[in-house]
């Protein structure tokens, strides 16, 4: 029986009346010795808690898209078939361009809030890279099938969870077709192809996005052989013109660290609620070590770089939870890197759906605007929320989000 099927959800919601009806009904009425009295009341109380808890759980994780599947919530699934040591770039010196062409069977997907979220399939991919074999879903713009579109490439947005996370949180949980559909129709927002890979890979960690030989190469599967799909199956533009990632929490962590590291496959990032150190998520594989913090922390990676990167970076969060970690990145960059850094005040939702669900439409008209697909329609102040800066912190406590919002001024 599926963890998030209805089948289950039925079963729990039963299994609880009927925890609730037995001690009504049998409570008064049990025979035999009082410690056999006793005994049965206690599991009769037992299986009523333990029924509600279940069922709690059941329609949380619907509701947030926590765990896919039984692998997922017991820790036994793992998607590395292998990880090979694929080098700084993440590729192994393989010519990606000479890599046949992965040629991919759609299906619809199913599960909590996708028959509302519309037309999104899903495929199994093999990564001939990375070693990952693992589920993406794939949702196409209203206007990808229509005849004055058919030689048109489109953007795409990777859209990343957190962690624990399904990769079909954006698409239910965060209702992002449902809230973007009308503003691609009407021309608010660019018609974006819309891509969400499995984030989490290994049970019970974090991969923190990084490639660890022997372990995981999370990087290379989300970055190289999810876009080579897309581009293989899809009339998706080429990257990085056009390619964008977005991901709140461990995923805004990613999505950040990505854009930073490879400006050669995106163009731009949203963060909500991210944090630049690894060890913003204790279970993360990349916070094991300090040499695996220093290579994925996107601070220390733009701080490093040669060349300020062509990036665009768009970071929101609360005090302590994502603001100071863009804010950091702020200070730090320079042309042709742009951050843009919004303060959102401790009453709109923490670290919760809630909070990052309403700034789905706004960081898809920065994305419109940053990705160079400009529409009559969509001017830069309607889409460009001024935000905050903190001054007066350090880089160490910027760098590593612990820093106060004291002396924070509004800048202009």
């Amino acid at each position: 029986m599926s963890l998030t099927g209805t089948p289950f959800l039925y079963t729990a919601v039963v299994l609880t009346i009927v925890a609730l009806i037995l001690p009504l009904v049998l409570w008064s009425r049990l025979r035999g010795p009082k410690a056999v009295r006793m005994a049965a009341r206690a599991l009769m109380l037992l299986f009523a808690q333990a029924t509600a808890v279940t069922l709690v759980f059941v329609m949380v994780n619907n509701q947030n898209n926590l765990y896919d599947n039984w692998a997922d919530l017991l820790g036994t699934g793992n998607h590395v078939q292998q990880a090979a040591n694929l080098g700084k770039n993440g590729t192994g010196n393989i010519s990606l361009n000479r890599l046949p062409k992965v040629k991919q069977d759609f299906s619809p997907a199913s599960g909590p809030g996708m028959s509302s979220a519309g037309q999104v399939e899903v495929t199994q991919l093999k990564g001939r890279v990375s070693g990952v074999n693992a589920e993406v879903y794939v949702w196409t713009p209203p206007q990808y099938k229509e005849a004055a579109y058919r030689h048109k490439k489109f953007p795409v947005v990777e859209l990343l969870p957190g962690w624990p996370g399904s990769a079909k949180a954006w698409f239910g949980s965060m209702h992002v077709t449902q809230q973007l559909e009308p503003l691609m129709r009407s021309g608010r927002v660019a018609p974006f192809i819309l891509v969400a890979p499995r984030y989490n890979l290994l049970a019970g960690v974090d991969t923190g996005c990084a490639n660890i030989p022997g372990t995981v190469n999370a990087d290379t599967w989300l970055s190289v052989d999810v876009p080579k799909m897309v581009t293989d199956n899809f009339r998706a533009q080429p990257a990085p013109k056009g390619w964008g990632v977005a991901g709140y929490s461990a995923g805004a962590h990613c999505a950040v660290k990505l854009a930073v590291a490879h400006p050669d496959r995106y163009q731009a990032a949203v963060s909500m609620s991210g944090y630049n150190d690894p060890i913003g998520e204790r279970n993360s594989l990349a916070a094991q070590s300090v040499a695996l913090r220093e290579a994925n922390n996107p601070y220390l990676l733009l701080k490093k770089a040669a060349t300020p990167p062509p990036i665009a970076m768009y970071l929101s969060g609360e005090s302590g939870d994502g603001y100071e970690a863009g804010v950091a990145l702020e200070q730090i960059a320079k042309a042709p890197t742009s951050v843009h850094v919004v303060f959102l005040p401790r009453s709109d939702g923490g670290h919760t759906m809630a909070l990052w669900r309403p700034q789905v439409k706004t960081v898809f008209r920065w994305l419109t605007l940053e990705l160079g697909q400009n529409h009559p329609r969509i001017t830069k102040s309607s889409s460009d929320p001024r935000g905050r800066s903190t001054s007066g912190s350090t880089h160490a406590e910027l760098a590593s989000g612990t820093a106060s919002r004291a002396g924070a001024t509004r800048k202009r």
